[in-house]
């Protein structure tokens, strides 16, 4: 394994007992840093193989973290990846006059064969204002259509706008493998979700003892639109909340989601197995191969 480098957030965890079948993170950066202890890719992928996690989707939020994604994947196959501009880049980049030439760029990175997903796009209002938001719709917008151009998934961030995320879908029509990352709503989301075949995403906030809610709406979840993530270095599951999150420390979440649908660990594992690679593919070839 290549070394880490010490962040200033404490001492990763321990690695935890492995999944009975190994499932895939289907969102994570491994690029961040922000003071984490940063894990190079191929620490990072190890780390999670010796826990049942067999491959992720490395997931860009900027042109250069979408670069770095895309050229990750395409030399390694554990990886695959999802290419977009965050929808908090989306009002700056419109005020600099660089929006569109960089989502020309994003959608001539997602058609590359490794590319599997344009994400993380959305909407967020809780930190953008009014003032923000119709650069974020434009954007959100533009993926989409990329995302069906290319006949791959999309991944949603939907932060604070759940009402405005599902009307700009049915009115611009999403894409087949629509996923909401991190999922954040509660019945009344799942079950809008479960009428129009959108996935769910569930990260290591399902695990929190103040999360009934998303425990709510896994518990009523379509089993075949339930996916797992953990949006590493964020959202650590329990019994780790407020530490470094990666890839590895995904069997938290997978084992609570197992008690919450009292469903056999090996079972929900097979499960999100089939989910993911409906959504992506696989992850051993490539889309030409």
């Amino acid at each position: 394994m290549s070394q880490a480098k010490t962040g200033s957030r404490g001492e990763l965890p321990a690695i935890p007992e492995s999944l009975p079948l190994p499932v895939y993170d289907n969102h994570t950066h491994l690029e961040f840093e922000y003071g984490f202890t940063v894990l190079e890719p191929d620490d990072a992928l190890a780390r999670a193989a010796q826990a049942g996690v067999r491959g992720i989707v490395q997931v860009g939020t900027d042109l250069e973290s979408s670069r770095w994604s895309a050229a990750l994947a395409a030399r390694d196959k554990r990886v695959l990846a999802a290419v977009a501009l965050h929808p908090n880049e989306a009002p700056e980049l419109a005020e600099q006059g660089q929006l569109c030439t960089q989502l020309s760029e994003i959608s001539r990175l997602a058609a590359e064969p490794r590319v599997r997903a344009v994400g993380e796009t959305g909407l967020d209002f809780f930190r953008t204002g009014e003032d923000g938001r119709a650069a974020q719709y434009e954007s959100f917008e533009a993926h989409i259509d990329i995302a069906k151009a290319n006949n791959i998934a999309m991944q949603i961030h939907d932060r604070d706008a759940h009402d405005k995320v599902v009307a700009t879908l049915k009115r611009v029509g999403a894409p087949a493998g629509t996923v909401f990352h991190c999922f954040s709503g509660g019945t009344e989301l799942a079950k809008i979700c479960n009428d129009n075949g959108w996935y769910m995403s569930f990260s290591g906030t399902m695990t929190f003892k103040n999360a009934p809610a998303l425990r709510d709406a896994l518990a009523i979840a379509d089993p075949k639109l339930v996916l797992v993530e953990t949006d590493a270095p964020f959202l650590t599951p329990e019994p780790f909340r407020g530490r470094q999150n990666a890839p590895y420390l995904m069997p938290y979440t997978v084992r609570r989601m197992a008690e919450v649908l009292a469903q056999p660990l090996d079972e929900l594992c097979a499960l999100l197995v089939a989910n993911t690679e409906r959504v992506y593919g696989s992850w051993e070839e490539t889309e030409d191969e």
